[in-house]
């Protein structure tokens, strides 16, 4: 939060798509800080901005590369903007830790929206979090889920998820051998109807990779063909 507002930076070198985005962010209530490159982005980063919208392709560092030195910083979700949609960029963005991924060009509905339905989830993790308590775990074969700490350990070493990746795991583990389809994993995760089945895609890619799962033959997130994914 900064002067009392939900914060967020927008980062891209076409300067009108910086002023579009301004206008429409800050007439729905949030405070706006503007970065023209990744470089500043970078520089302008800070505990008090909520949320990270950055574009990929800008000189100097790119948003990835932005977004990866941002997330070694702080934990505030990120936002890719991208002119490209194909599944290399998407996976690239996913696995410095984007929690969203959005292709130009966007309508300013569907960019409200992701951006609402994003930190409405990083609210209601910082309010998991409050309301600990005695610390409450899950168990799916070699990993244990923290649910209060939003954290994933195989053999007491921790693995780095993102709060979405996370969120997936957690509704695949409380509801074991129930098959969840892409859009019911979509709005479970996202509390509204699904927009993107390329994004829950590529989460489950990423989060498979991460736990060092085989898509061919997954020992954790199994999938039901057409129907969807679960685990045992």
């Amino acid at each position: 939060m900064r002067n009392n507002k939900t914060c967020i930076l927008v980062a891209d070198d076409e300067k009108e798509i910086c002023d579009i985005l301004h206008l429409l962010l800050t007439g729905d209530g949030y405070e706006v800080v503007v970065a023209a490159n990744g470089s500043e982005a970078v520089r302008l980063s800070a505990e008090d901005i909520d949320l990270y919208i950055l574009d990929v392709n800008m000189p100097e560092i790119s948003g990835f590369m932005a977004g990866a030195e941002i997330r070694r910083q702080y934990d505030a979700p990120i936002i890719f903007l991208t002119a490209y949609s194909s599944e290399s960029d998407k996976v690239m963005g996913f696995s410095v830790g984007a929690d969203d991924y959005l292709v130009k060009p966007f309508s300013n509905v569907e960019l409200l929206m992701r951006v609402k339905a994003i930190l409405r989830r990083g609210a209601r993790k910082g309010m998991d979090v409050e309301d600990g308590g005695n610390s409450k775990q899950l168990q799916l074969q070699d990993l244990v889920l923290d649910l209060d700490s939003q954290s994933v350990f195989r053999n007491g070493e921790q693995i780095s998820l993102t709060y979405t990746e996370f969120k997936i795991l957690e509704l695949l583990v409380k509801q074991r051998k129930k098959i969840f389809s892409l859009d019911r994993i979509y709005q479970a995760v996202w509390e509204e109807d699904a927009v993107s089945d390329s994004a829950i895609m590529m989460h489950i890619k990423n989060l498979r990779k991460k736990l060092g799962d085989n898509s061919r033959e997954p020992k954790y997130i199994k999938t039901a063909w057409g129907r969807g994914y679960y685990v045992d």
